[in-house]
Protein backbone atom coordinates (compact mmCIF):
# COMPACT_ATOMS: atom_id res chain seq x y z
CA UNK A 1 0.00 0.00 0.00
CA UNK A 2 1.26 3.70 -0.73
CA UNK A 3 0.04 6.77 1.33
CA UNK A 4 -1.84 7.66 -1.77
CA UNK A 5 -3.99 4.50 -1.19
CA UNK A 6 -4.08 5.40 2.38
CA UNK A 7 -7.18 7.84 1.59
CA UNK A 8 -5.09 11.23 2.62
CA UNK A 9 -5.66 14.32 1.73
CA UNK A 10 -3.82 16.20 -0.69
CA UNK A 11 -2.10 18.76 1.73
CA UNK A 12 -1.20 15.89 4.10
CA UNK A 13 -0.08 13.84 1.22
CA UNK A 14 2.08 16.51 -0.34
CA UNK A 15 3.67 16.91 2.82
CA UNK A 16 4.63 13.11 3.12
CA UNK A 17 5.93 13.11 -0.46
CA UNK A 18 8.20 15.76 0.40
CA UNK A 19 9.88 14.07 3.07
CA UNK A 20 10.66 11.27 0.56
CA UNK A 21 7.86 8.46 2.18
CA UNK A 22 5.83 6.17 0.13
CA UNK A 23 4.56 3.33 1.73
CA UNK A 24 2.96 3.69 5.47
CA UNK A 25 4.40 1.37 7.66
CA UNK A 26 2.48 -1.58 9.26
CA UNK A 27 1.48 0.58 12.28
CA UNK A 28 0.32 3.49 9.85
CA UNK A 29 -1.49 1.18 7.88
CA UNK A 30 -3.01 -0.82 10.16
CA UNK A 31 -4.52 2.21 12.62
CA UNK A 32 -5.56 4.72 9.96
CA UNK A 33 -8.70 3.01 9.51
CA UNK A 34 -9.80 2.03 13.13
CA UNK A 35 -8.93 6.04 14.06
CA UNK A 36 -10.59 6.99 10.81
CA UNK A 37 -13.65 5.39 12.13
CA UNK A 38 -13.61 7.01 15.35
CA UNK A 39 -13.14 4.13 17.66
CA UNK A 40 -10.55 4.10 21.23
CA UNK A 41 -7.27 2.46 19.67
CA UNK A 42 -4.81 0.77 21.78
CA UNK A 43 -1.47 0.30 19.60
CA UNK A 44 1.42 -1.68 20.34
CA UNK A 45 4.81 -0.83 18.30
CA UNK A 46 8.35 -1.44 18.44
CA UNK A 47 10.23 1.64 18.84
CA UNK A 48 11.03 3.12 15.40
CA UNK A 49 8.18 1.86 13.60
CA UNK A 50 6.41 5.28 13.04
CA UNK A 51 3.88 5.56 15.55
CA UNK A 52 4.21 9.37 15.76
CA UNK A 53 2.76 9.34 12.11
CA UNK A 54 0.45 6.62 13.24
CA UNK A 55 -1.56 8.80 14.85
CA UNK A 56 -1.00 12.26 13.28
CA UNK A 57 -2.04 11.44 10.09
CA UNK A 58 -5.87 10.50 11.16
CA UNK A 59 -6.01 12.88 13.10
CA UNK A 60 -5.09 16.03 10.86
CA UNK A 61 -6.84 14.09 8.50
CA UNK A 62 -10.50 14.55 10.16
CA UNK A 63 -9.27 18.07 11.81
CA UNK A 64 -11.16 21.06 10.32
CA UNK A 65 -11.01 24.23 10.34
CA UNK A 66 -12.31 26.38 13.03
CA UNK A 67 -11.50 29.75 14.86
CA UNK A 68 -12.67 28.40 18.22
CA UNK A 69 -10.41 29.10 20.88
CA UNK A 70 -9.67 26.04 23.03
CA UNK A 71 -7.81 23.10 21.48
CA UNK A 72 -9.88 19.81 20.05
CA UNK A 73 -6.97 17.48 20.15
CA UNK A 74 -5.08 16.44 22.99
CA UNK A 75 -1.47 14.86 22.81
CA UNK A 76 -0.30 13.99 26.29
CA UNK A 77 3.67 12.62 25.94
CA UNK A 78 5.70 12.11 28.96
CA UNK A 79 8.99 14.58 28.71
CA UNK A 80 9.63 18.14 27.65
CA UNK A 81 12.04 16.65 24.74
CA UNK A 82 9.23 14.51 23.53
CA UNK A 83 6.90 17.19 23.35
CA UNK A 84 9.54 19.20 21.00
CA UNK A 85 9.90 15.95 18.69
CA UNK A 86 6.31 16.08 18.25
CA UNK A 87 6.25 19.42 17.72
CA UNK A 88 8.86 19.08 15.22
CA UNK A 89 6.89 15.98 13.11
CA UNK A 90 3.94 18.32 13.30
CA UNK A 91 6.00 20.94 11.64
CA UNK A 92 6.45 18.62 8.57
CA UNK A 93 2.60 17.40 8.06
CA UNK A 94 1.18 20.54 8.11
CA UNK A 95 3.38 22.57 5.92
CA UNK A 96 0.51 22.56 3.29
CA UNK A 97 -2.55 23.37 6.09
CA UNK A 98 -3.64 26.08 8.39
CA UNK A 99 -3.43 24.49 11.56
CA UNK A 100 -2.50 26.21 15.84
CA UNK A 101 -0.42 24.08 17.50
CA UNK A 102 2.23 24.33 20.41
CA UNK A 103 3.69 22.42 23.31
CA UNK A 104 3.57 22.75 26.69
CA UNK A 105 6.06 21.61 29.68
CA UNK A 106 7.57 22.14 32.86
CA UNK A 107 10.49 23.94 33.35
CA UNK A 108 9.92 27.07 31.34
CA UNK A 109 8.18 30.11 32.36
CA UNK A 110 4.50 29.67 32.95
CA UNK A 111 3.42 32.72 31.93
CA UNK A 112 4.93 32.59 28.85
CA UNK A 113 2.74 29.16 27.91
CA UNK A 114 -0.19 31.09 29.05
CA UNK A 115 0.07 33.77 26.35
CA UNK A 116 0.53 30.81 23.94
CA UNK A 117 -2.87 28.56 24.88
CA UNK A 118 -5.16 32.36 25.25
CA UNK A 119 -4.31 33.07 21.36
CA UNK A 120 -6.02 29.32 20.32
CA UNK A 121 -4.84 26.43 19.78
CA UNK A 122 -5.99 23.51 17.17
CA UNK A 123 -3.74 21.08 18.72
CA UNK A 124 -2.23 20.61 22.23
CA UNK A 125 1.38 18.56 22.63
CA UNK A 126 1.66 18.77 26.59
CA UNK A 127 3.53 16.92 29.61
CA UNK A 128 0.99 16.18 32.26
CA UNK A 129 2.34 17.64 35.38
CA UNK A 130 2.20 21.28 33.36
CA UNK A 131 -0.75 20.68 31.80
CA UNK A 132 -2.32 20.10 34.98
CA UNK A 133 -0.76 23.23 36.37
CA UNK A 134 -2.32 25.34 33.50
CA UNK A 135 -6.11 23.41 33.43
CA UNK A 136 -6.10 24.24 37.19
CA UNK A 137 -6.26 28.09 36.69
CA UNK A 138 -8.72 28.04 34.43
CA UNK A 139 -7.20 29.77 31.53
CA UNK A 140 -6.82 26.24 29.52
CA UNK A 141 -10.15 25.02 29.57
CA UNK A 142 -10.74 21.21 28.01
CA UNK A 143 -14.11 21.13 27.36
CA UNK A 144 -13.71 21.33 23.68
CA UNK A 145 -11.17 18.13 23.36
CA UNK A 146 -12.60 15.56 20.71
CA UNK A 147 -9.38 13.31 20.29
CA UNK A 148 -6.95 12.27 23.51
CA UNK A 149 -3.64 10.60 22.44
CA UNK A 150 -1.53 8.90 24.89
CA UNK A 151 2.13 8.09 23.63
CA UNK A 152 4.32 6.37 26.10
CA UNK A 153 1.64 6.16 29.09
CA UNK A 154 3.93 3.51 30.79
CA UNK A 155 6.49 6.06 31.15
CA UNK A 156 4.19 8.70 32.01
CA UNK A 157 3.12 6.35 34.98
CA UNK A 158 6.42 5.34 35.94
CA UNK A 159 7.60 9.16 36.48
CA UNK A 160 4.54 9.17 39.18
CA UNK A 161 2.26 11.17 36.73
CA UNK A 162 -0.54 9.14 37.81
CA UNK A 163 -2.40 11.57 39.96
CA UNK A 164 -2.35 14.41 37.12
CA UNK A 165 -3.36 11.85 34.86
CA UNK A 166 -6.00 10.95 36.60
CA UNK A 167 -7.42 14.52 36.96
CA UNK A 168 -7.14 15.28 33.96
CA UNK A 169 -8.84 12.66 32.36
CA UNK A 170 -11.86 13.34 35.38
CA UNK A 171 -12.45 16.94 33.25
CA UNK A 172 -12.03 15.82 30.08
CA UNK A 173 -15.65 15.45 27.96
CA UNK A 174 -17.19 12.30 27.98
CA UNK A 175 -17.99 12.04 24.19
CA UNK A 176 -13.82 11.76 22.88
CA UNK A 177 -11.89 8.82 20.95
CA UNK A 178 -9.03 7.89 23.28
CA UNK A 179 -5.79 6.58 20.96
CA UNK A 180 -3.25 4.81 22.76
CA UNK A 181 1.01 3.89 21.57
CA UNK A 182 3.37 2.46 23.09
CA UNK A 183 5.93 -0.46 22.53
CA UNK A 184 4.93 -2.16 25.84
CA UNK A 185 1.57 -2.44 28.14
CA UNK A 186 2.42 -3.11 31.76
CA UNK A 187 -0.46 -4.18 33.89
CA UNK A 188 -1.00 -0.52 35.62
CA UNK A 189 -1.37 0.47 31.89
CA UNK A 190 -3.48 -2.07 31.39
CA UNK A 191 -6.07 -0.77 34.59
CA UNK A 192 -5.60 2.87 33.22
CA UNK A 193 -7.12 1.57 29.80
CA UNK A 194 -10.12 -0.66 31.53
CA UNK A 195 -11.22 2.87 33.66
CA UNK A 196 -10.85 5.15 30.97
CA UNK A 197 -11.30 3.60 27.42
CA UNK A 198 -14.52 2.21 25.62
CA UNK A 199 -14.22 -1.22 24.15
CA UNK A 200 -10.86 -0.08 22.72
CA UNK A 201 -9.38 -2.18 18.85
CA UNK A 202 -6.31 -3.37 20.19
CA UNK A 203 -3.59 -3.37 17.35
CA UNK A 204 -0.26 -5.60 17.81
CA UNK A 205 2.36 -4.82 15.10
CA UNK A 206 4.49 -7.32 16.98
CA UNK A 207 4.41 -9.75 19.49
CA UNK A 208 5.08 -8.18 22.81
CA UNK A 209 8.88 -7.95 24.33
CA UNK A 210 10.56 -9.16 20.96
CA UNK A 211 13.36 -6.68 19.77
CA UNK A 212 14.23 -5.52 16.30
CA UNK A 213 15.16 -8.47 14.42
CA UNK A 214 17.90 -6.43 12.73
CA UNK A 215 19.41 -5.37 15.84
CA UNK A 216 22.78 -7.14 16.69
CA UNK A 217 22.71 -8.20 20.35
CA UNK A 218 26.00 -9.14 22.29
CA UNK A 219 26.67 -8.90 26.01
CA UNK A 220 30.07 -8.88 27.90
CA UNK A 221 30.39 -9.93 31.72
CA UNK A 222 32.36 -7.42 33.77
CA UNK A 223 32.91 -7.28 37.77
CA UNK A 224 32.85 -4.21 38.04
CA UNK A 225 32.01 -0.60 37.66
CA UNK A 226 35.34 1.00 37.00
CA UNK A 227 36.18 -2.33 34.44
CA UNK A 228 32.79 -1.06 32.55
CA UNK A 229 34.88 2.43 32.10
CA UNK A 230 37.71 0.92 30.60
CA UNK A 231 35.92 -1.37 28.28
CA UNK A 232 33.92 1.67 27.14
CA UNK A 233 36.93 3.17 26.33
CA UNK A 234 38.58 0.49 24.91
CA UNK A 235 35.53 -0.11 22.28
CA UNK A 236 35.39 3.50 21.47
CA UNK A 237 38.59 2.74 19.87
CA UNK A 238 36.72 0.86 16.73
CA UNK A 239 36.04 3.42 14.51
CA UNK A 240 32.62 1.32 13.60
CA UNK A 241 31.25 3.08 16.55
CA UNK A 242 29.86 6.24 14.67
CA UNK A 243 27.03 7.28 16.31
CA UNK A 244 26.48 5.68 19.98
CA UNK A 245 23.90 6.24 22.88
CA UNK A 246 24.97 5.09 26.01
CA UNK A 247 22.05 4.56 28.96
CA UNK A 248 23.15 4.53 32.58
CA UNK A 249 20.52 4.15 35.74
CA UNK A 250 20.57 7.67 36.92
CA UNK A 251 21.75 11.22 36.93
CA UNK A 252 24.87 11.18 38.91
CA UNK A 253 25.94 8.57 37.01
CA UNK A 254 25.85 10.24 34.00
CA UNK A 255 28.08 12.72 35.22
CA UNK A 256 30.57 9.93 36.14
CA UNK A 257 30.73 8.31 33.07
CA UNK A 258 31.52 11.27 31.16
CA UNK A 259 34.11 11.80 33.53
CA UNK A 260 35.89 8.51 32.99
CA UNK A 261 35.69 9.17 29.04
CA UNK A 262 39.57 9.20 27.89
CA UNK A 263 40.49 12.92 27.11
CA UNK A 264 40.54 11.65 23.18
CA UNK A 265 36.70 11.23 23.76
CA UNK A 266 35.20 13.60 26.19
CA UNK A 267 35.41 16.87 23.33
CA UNK A 268 33.04 14.61 21.29
CA UNK A 269 30.89 13.22 24.14
CA UNK A 270 28.17 14.78 26.28
CA UNK A 271 25.60 13.90 29.02
CA UNK A 272 21.84 14.40 29.12
CA UNK A 273 19.41 14.14 32.09
CA UNK A 274 16.70 16.24 33.96
CA UNK A 275 19.27 18.38 35.89
CA UNK A 276 20.79 19.54 32.81
CA UNK A 277 18.94 23.06 31.61
CA UNK A 278 16.23 22.54 28.79
CA UNK A 279 18.14 24.51 26.78
CA UNK A 280 21.69 22.90 27.03
CA UNK A 281 19.80 19.84 26.53
CA UNK A 282 17.86 20.63 23.14
CA UNK A 283 21.41 21.65 21.61
CA UNK A 284 23.15 18.46 22.91
CA UNK A 285 20.61 16.87 21.17
CA UNK A 286 20.75 18.86 18.35
CA UNK A 287 24.57 18.43 18.35
CA UNK A 288 24.06 14.54 18.00
CA UNK A 289 21.40 14.90 15.55
CA UNK A 290 23.75 16.15 13.13
CA UNK A 291 26.47 14.40 13.92
CA UNK A 292 28.63 16.87 16.17
CA UNK A 293 28.71 14.52 18.59
CA UNK A 294 29.81 10.79 18.43
CA UNK A 295 28.87 9.84 22.07
CA UNK A 296 25.77 10.53 24.21
CA UNK A 297 25.04 9.53 27.46
CA UNK A 298 21.71 9.11 28.77
CA UNK A 299 19.49 8.06 31.12
CA UNK A 300 16.21 5.95 30.47
CA UNK A 301 13.62 9.08 30.98
CA UNK A 302 16.15 11.63 29.20
CA UNK A 303 15.82 9.50 26.09
CA UNK A 304 12.47 8.12 26.41
CA UNK A 305 10.61 7.98 22.82
CA UNK A 306 13.27 10.55 21.32
CA UNK A 307 13.36 9.55 17.26
CA UNK A 308 17.50 9.98 16.85
CA UNK A 309 18.25 8.82 13.91
CA UNK A 310 21.77 7.16 12.33
CA UNK A 311 22.36 5.64 15.85
CA UNK A 312 24.94 2.79 15.43
CA UNK A 313 25.25 1.11 18.96
CA UNK A 314 23.61 1.20 21.74
CA UNK A 315 25.44 0.64 24.94
CA UNK A 316 23.65 -0.65 28.06
CA UNK A 317 26.06 0.68 30.63
CA UNK A 318 24.02 -0.49 33.25
CA UNK A 319 20.95 -3.21 32.73
CA UNK A 320 17.59 -1.41 32.89
CA UNK A 321 15.76 -2.58 35.73
CA UNK A 322 12.62 -2.95 33.52
CA UNK A 323 12.91 -5.81 30.90
CA UNK A 324 10.45 -3.42 28.74
CA UNK A 325 13.09 -0.37 28.96
CA UNK A 326 15.55 -2.84 27.11
CA UNK A 327 13.11 -2.63 24.13
CA UNK A 328 13.20 0.94 24.47
CA UNK A 329 16.80 0.96 24.87
CA UNK A 330 17.23 -1.12 21.79
CA UNK A 331 15.16 0.28 19.59
CA UNK A 332 17.24 3.64 19.31
CA UNK A 333 19.09 2.08 16.92
CA UNK A 334 18.22 -0.10 13.82
CA UNK A 335 15.18 2.17 12.66
CA UNK A 336 13.93 2.97 9.58
CA UNK A 337 15.02 -0.61 7.91
CA UNK A 338 18.93 0.28 9.22
CA UNK A 339 20.81 -2.70 11.13
CA UNK A 340 22.10 -1.58 14.31
CA UNK A 341 24.26 -3.00 17.35
CA UNK A 342 22.90 -3.32 20.94
CA UNK A 343 25.99 -4.16 23.77
CA UNK A 344 25.28 -4.41 27.43
CA UNK A 345 27.58 -4.63 30.21
CA UNK A 346 26.30 -6.79 32.58
CA UNK A 347 27.96 -7.23 36.21
CA UNK A 348 27.15 -10.13 38.55
CA UNK A 349 24.11 -8.06 40.49
CA UNK A 350 22.91 -7.24 37.31
CA UNK A 351 22.43 -11.14 36.02
CA UNK A 352 18.96 -11.39 37.39
CA UNK A 353 18.28 -8.87 34.98
CA UNK A 354 19.35 -10.05 31.79
CA UNK A 355 17.57 -13.62 32.93
CA UNK A 356 14.23 -11.63 33.03
CA UNK A 357 15.07 -9.34 29.97
CA UNK A 358 15.77 -12.97 28.38
CA UNK A 359 12.38 -14.54 29.00
CA UNK A 360 10.56 -11.26 28.06
CA UNK A 361 12.21 -11.84 24.58
CA UNK A 362 12.10 -15.39 24.33
CA UNK A 363 15.99 -15.21 23.07
CA UNK A 364 19.49 -15.55 24.84
CA UNK A 365 21.34 -12.39 24.71
CA UNK A 366 24.82 -13.83 23.33
CA UNK A 367 27.95 -13.32 25.97
CA UNK A 368 30.91 -12.59 24.57
CA UNK A 369 34.50 -13.28 26.22
CA UNK A 370 36.33 -9.98 27.20
CA UNK A 371 38.93 -8.36 24.88
CA UNK A 372 42.88 -9.61 25.68
CA UNK A 373 44.12 -5.44 26.07
CA UNK A 374 41.14 -4.70 28.39
CA UNK A 375 42.47 -3.94 32.15
CA UNK A 376 40.25 -5.41 34.69
CA UNK A 377 40.23 -3.46 37.50
CA UNK A 378 40.22 -4.19 41.48
CA UNK A 379 39.66 -1.11 42.64
CA UNK A 380 35.77 -0.88 43.64
CA UNK A 381 33.21 1.96 44.14
CA UNK A 382 32.46 2.99 47.55
CA UNK A 383 28.94 1.66 46.47
CA UNK A 384 29.55 -1.13 45.53
CA UNK A 385 32.02 -1.97 48.76
CA UNK A 386 29.11 -1.07 51.20
CA UNK A 387 25.80 -0.78 49.63
CA UNK A 388 23.56 -3.51 47.62
CA UNK A 389 22.58 -3.46 44.14
CA UNK A 390 19.85 -0.17 43.36
CA UNK A 391 18.36 1.76 40.33
CA UNK A 392 20.40 4.60 41.59
CA UNK A 393 23.01 3.56 43.67
CA UNK A 394 24.92 6.12 43.71
CA UNK A 395 21.83 8.82 44.94
CA UNK A 396 20.27 6.53 47.51
CA UNK A 397 21.68 6.59 51.19
CA UNK A 398 21.54 3.83 53.55
CA UNK A 399 21.78 3.40 57.07
CA UNK A 400 23.73 0.79 57.75
CA UNK A 401 23.80 1.32 61.65
CA UNK A 402 20.20 0.99 61.64
CA UNK A 403 19.30 -2.35 63.73
CA UNK A 404 15.84 -1.77 62.21
CA UNK A 405 11.81 -2.15 63.88
CA UNK A 406 12.74 -5.09 64.98
CA UNK A 407 15.67 -5.31 67.53
CA UNK A 408 16.91 -6.72 70.71
CA UNK A 409 16.20 -4.83 73.79
CA UNK A 410 18.33 -3.09 76.00
CA UNK A 411 19.12 -5.07 79.64
CA UNK A 412 17.47 -2.26 81.75
CA UNK A 413 13.97 -2.23 79.83
CA UNK A 414 13.63 -6.01 79.92
CA UNK A 415 10.84 -6.04 82.55
CA UNK A 416 8.89 -8.94 83.65
CA UNK A 417 5.40 -8.51 84.63
CA UNK A 418 5.33 -10.72 87.86
CA UNK A 419 1.13 -10.74 87.96
CA UNK A 420 1.38 -9.33 91.24
CA UNK A 421 -1.68 -6.46 92.05
CA UNK A 422 -0.20 -3.06 91.86
CA UNK A 423 -0.22 -0.78 94.63
CA UNK A 424 -2.98 1.85 94.68
CA UNK A 425 -1.12 5.08 94.25
CA UNK A 426 -1.24 7.56 97.51
CA UNK A 427 -3.61 10.34 96.99
CA UNK A 428 -2.88 13.84 98.45
CA UNK A 429 -5.74 16.13 98.92
CA UNK A 430 -5.84 19.34 98.67
CA UNK A 431 -4.34 21.98 101.29
CA UNK A 432 -5.85 23.51 103.77
CA UNK A 433 -5.95 27.33 103.28
CA UNK A 434 -5.36 29.69 106.61
CA UNK A 435 -7.70 32.24 107.41
CA UNK A 436 -5.38 34.32 109.20
CA UNK A 437 -4.57 36.93 107.14
CA UNK A 438 -6.84 39.71 105.60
Amino acid sequence: MTFDELNINKPLLNAVEDLGFINPTPVQEKTFPVIMSGKDVVATAQTGTGKTFAYLLPVLRQLKYSEQRHPRILILVPTRELVLQIIGELDKLTKYMNVRYAGIYGGTNINTQKKVVYAGLDILVAAPGRLYDLAMTGLLRLKNIQKVVIDEVDEMLNLGFRPQLMSIFEILPKKRQNLMFSATLTKEVETFINDFFISPTKIEITPHGTPIDKILQSAYFVPNYNTKINLLNLLLKDEHLEKVLVFVHGKKIADRVFGGLSADYQDFSAAIHSNKSQNLRIKTLDRFHKGELRLLIATDIAARGLDITDVTHVINFDMPETPGDYIHRTGRTGRADKPGKAISFITEKEQELQMQIEEMMKKVIPVKDLPKDLKISTVLTEEEKNKPYDKNYLETKFKHDSQGAFHEKKEKNKKINSGSPSKKRKVYKKPIKRSGKK
